[in-house]
């Protein structure tokens, strides 16, 4: 290991903007359910996963208070019917922020608020799109007010209902009824620097059309392609309504402004009605395990190969108490009681020591917060940041690194990310357990769960 001294101690205790991060992971977190596991669980269980962003449908405070200092990010929601109010006036958004969100700030890493949700394909009468419009910039004066608008990113997700056509996606255009409304939300979104939301789903795509769209298509995997008559080659269908998405952003004027795509929505129900043959824990497990795979693969789309898509996956849990078909309860990983649907990897080999098996039912290993406390990389972190860190704290940290040299009892595995979370944690340990000596701009994250493994001992007091 050499060490090369890059990171100044200022640098790593005073950051000075945001880095980079190895794409991970987001998960929707619904509560429409009466068997689900405490909010408390969830988030502890969550810090052992590749899960590194979840997205909940309000601002629910038990779920806030559960995951703050969890190093997770949270994006809250606006309820479709909050929207009307928090239009009316900028003080009325002000009340919803300073009730709703402010109290758990920053120890809760809020970094979104969805107002609404797919208000503009809801077919209500009642639900008017200048009040969405009007409580996005409400909200993000709020933020301006605090300082926050560089934190916090305001949007709306869509379903791909505002489309008039998706396909070709190179011809995709909005529907001429929203292209006014759409038009406001883009201008928003590029002023902002916030992402068009959307909530894409091949699977109600098969589901309505499986003469003409191939399943394996619509799982994610068909090796030959669908082709596009500008030259684009489709081996997916969530890659084709990404694209449409952009070509009918691009219709408006938009192409050439700097509108971040973020995937809100995206799985496949394990189960369905009679008529959803396709509706199988098979085939969910392969739809989400490829949609996990592409989510951590810093790839973009046929129009966009460089520019990755943040992807949230559709559901953290099946939701008894939803409305709707079968299918729409049916969307989880989990079961209510805990138990897995089926089988889909979320284990993080960095995120609390060794790797561990993930799920919430009997037998699972649950992490119980204790007395002690231990600091770790964050598991997503920009490997060249962590690199320094650990240069930072074997040298001018003073930490004793020679556990993690060659021969060392915590020297395997051979990585960047557990070499320095052996090292942050010493240094942590060091100097008091203060929650700013596991920053090491924002490398670091403090967890309950003992990181040692094996005859490799993590440090405490």
């Amino acid at each position: 290991m050499a060490l090369v001294y890059l990171i100044p101690l200022l640098l790593l205790l005073h950051p000075l903007g945001p880095f980079p991060t190895v794409s991970a992971v987001g998960i929707n977190y619904g509560t429409l359910g009466n068997n689900l596991p405490s909010p408390k669980t969830v988030a502890q269980l969550l810090q052992s996963t590749i899960i590194d962003k979840v997205k909940i449908y309000d601002t629910n405070p038990q779920i806030l208070q559960a995951f703050s200092n969890s190093g997770i990010d949270i994006i809250v929601a606006v309820e479709n019917n909050h929207v009307a109010n928090i239009s009316s006036t900028k003080s009325a958004a002000e009340d919803w922020f300073s009730a709703r969100i402010a109290p758990f700030i920053p120890a809760t890493s809020i970094v979104g608020i969805a107002v609404g949700n797919e208000y503009l394909a809801t077919g209500d009468d009642s639900m008017d799109p200048n009040a969405l419009i009007q409580a996005m910039q409400n909200l993000h004066e709020v933020l301006l007010s605090r300082g926050l608008d560089r934190k916090i990113k305001i949007s709306t997700p869509h379903s791909m209902a505002v489309l008039a056509t998706s396909f070709p996606p190179s011809a995709s255009t909005f529907a001429t009824t929203l292209m006014p409304t759409m038009t406001s939300i883009l201008t928003f979104l590029a002023d902002t620097g916030s992402p068009f939301m959307v909530n894409a789903y091949p699977y109600f795509a098969y589901r309505d059309n499986p003469t003409t769209v191939s399943l394996e298509y619509a799982l994610l995997g068909n090796s030959s392609g669908v082709h596009d008559p500008k030259g684009y080659v489709y081996t997916n269908m969530l890659d084709a309504q990404i694209d449409a998405i952009r070509s009918a952003i691009a219709s408006l004027g938009f192409g050439g402004r700097s509108i971040h795509i973020m995937v809100s929505e995206s799985g496949w129900p394990s189960k369905g009605e009679p008529g959803e043959t396709s509706a199988s824990p098979d085939n969910a497990k392969t739809y989400n395990t490829r949609l996990i795979t592409k989510a951590q693969s810093n790839k973009g789309t046929p129009m966009k190969p460089n520019d990755k898509i943040d992807i949230f996956l559709f559901a953290l849990f099946n939701e008894n108490k939803k409305e709707g078909g079968a299918s729409e309860r049916n969307f989880g990983l989990f079961n209510g009681d805990g138990s897995k649907v089926y089988d889909v990897d979320l284990s993080c080999e960095f995120c609390s020591g060794s790797k561990m098996e993930f799920g919430f039912g009997p037998g699972s290993k649950v992490v119980q917060r204790g007395p002690s406390v231990w600091c770790v990389a964050k598991p997503h972190a920009d490997e060249k940041l962590v690199q320094g860190v650990l240069d930072f704290c074997c040298g001018p940290g003073g930490v004793d690194c020679r556990e993690v040299y060659e021969n060392g009892a915590c020297f395997g595995p051979n990585k960047v990310h557990a070499h320095a979370s052996y090292a942050m944690n010493a240094y942590y340990q060091m100097h008091g357990r203060n929650y700013w000596n596991c920053d090491f701009k924002g490398s670091g994250l403090v967890t309950f769960s003992d990181p040692s493994y094996g005859s490799c001992k993590y440090s405490q007091q």
